[in-house]
């Protein structure tokens, strides 16, 4: 059965972690892979699977609209599942969750429809220089369409950290809301999420929080935190694609109009007209994420009996290990913070280009991330047109860390020897 594969361990237990995941068989040229492309997206462990295979193959049907056996049954796992992430996140209620498709969803439903009924010609939108494509392309449209301005909390040198002075200065001008990165994707900072909703709202600044690599990352607790909205995707933590959650008040969500429309989400409809159930169901519109949210639901599970504790301890040490490794490589340079950061480091080779650094790992059997990271204005604020990246999660070791390093330093003293 699928939850035979749950650990019970209460402590992190890297060994017994490992044996979870069937993919740490997998061969790359010829060599164990090393997988160090987990901002991008993480790996599954033998319950997810498991899970999903088992519920696919009894369990299924559509849930919410039979009277029949497993349509009940059905349902009953999928809101099991809600009642699971509310857990999770620390929210506290079940109705506070809505299911997506992932974080790039959630945010675009935020975006049209708490954005487009509060915000007006010449209000402000507060984001950050560090900022993931989702959490602002569907900011700037929004802007566009409305007559709004969007500013920028800035990232001071380097990348190292977000500049907090600016950050309260652009606070007391009361912009409409503040969506800010949990983690930034790029530069491995952390946010003082807390301390930054709380300047938030004592100015009575909506907060959207961008929790792609922090929820399953590090232990979340969105009530701690004082966020209006959490959005993340379940494949960031080890869940299935096609499946994420956004967190959002519940006296926000009720105000809310729906963004999509269709079946399941409606109440009553006429020939005139129709009216809408309460959330989360009124933005759930079509048939969800079923299966996905039986496999999340495993997911999580997996990573409370790990220890997401421990799971962040583990990942900022490789990060900030690598980050320390890079730096002595001749012509590499590190982004980002360094003290502290998240389990990931992006950095730039001066004579090589990351495209070519990445195809080089990979012959080595190290899979690395090159490009911009959907994060193209701060790569050019940064000054480099592209860069690759080294991002860990809690089935990394060190010895694969020193792969990932060495691949690094083999591709530079290739592409530069004379």
């Amino acid at each position: 059965m699928w939850n035979d594969h749950v650990m019970t361990n209460a402590a992190f237990d890297l060994a017994a972690i490992r044996a979870q995941f069937p993919f740490l068989d997998v061969a790359v040229h010829g060599r164990p892979v090393a997988y160090l492309d987990n901002g991008a997206s993480t790996q599954k462990p033998r319950a997810v699977i498991a899970r999903m295979a088992e519920f696919a193959a009894h369990e299924y049907a559509n849930v919410h609209r039979g009277i029949h056996e497993l349509s009940e049954r059905a349902t009953a796992a999928y809101e099991a599942a809600r009642t699971r992430a509310a857990a999770f996140l620390g929210a506290p209620e079940p109705e506070s969750i809505v299911f997506t498709r992932g974080t790039t969803e959630a945010i675009n439903l935020v975006v049209n429809s708490w954005g487009e009924a509060n915000v007006r010609s010449g209000d402000t939108i507060l984001l950050t220089e560090m900022e993931h494509h989702s959490n602002l392309v569907p900011w700037l449209e929004l802007a566009r369409r409305k007559g709004a301005r969007v500013a920028y909390v800035p990232v001071t040198e380097g990348g190292a950290a977000l500049d907090l002075e600016a950050a309260h200065r652009l606070l007391a001008e009361r912009p409409r809301i503040f969506a800010f990165a949990h983690v930034s994707n790029t530069l491995g900072v952390v946010s003082p999420a807390r301390e930054l909703c709380a300047e938030a709202r004592k100015h009575g600044v909506v907060t959207l929080l961008d929790g792609a690599q922090g929820a399953g990352h590090l232990p979340v607790d969105v009530s701690d935190l004082g966020c209006d909205f959490y959005a993340c995707s379940g494949h960031k933590m080890c869940g299935p694609t096609g499946i994420g959650l956004l967190y959002g008040r519940a006296e926000i969500l009720k105000a809310m109009a729906p963004w999509q429309c269709g079946g399941e989400m409606v109440e009553r409809v006429t020939y005139d007209g129709a009216t809408f159930r309460k959330p989360p169901t009124r933005f759930e519109a079509g048939t969800p994420p079923i299966i996905e949210a039986a496999g999340l639901h495993a997911a999580m599970d997996f990573l409370d009996a790990a220890g997401l504790a421990g799971l962040a301890e583990h990942c900022e040490t490789l990060g900030g290990r690598a980050a320390a490794a890079l730096r002595e490589i001749e012509g590499v340079r590190v982004f980002g913070p360094e003290g502290r950061r998240a389990g990931l480091v992006t950095f730039h080779a001066a004579d090589v280009h990351a495209h070519d650094l990445a195809f080089f790992a990979n012959e080595r059997g190290v899979a690395l991330r090159a490009g911009h990271h959907c994060a193209q204005p701060l790569m050019r604020k940064l000054g480099a047109s592209s860069s690759c990246r080294m991002s860990f999660y809690l089935y990394n070791t060190e010895e694969e860390l020193d792969r990932g390093v060495a691949a690094v330093r083999e591709a530079i003293a290739f592409f530069t020897r004379s």
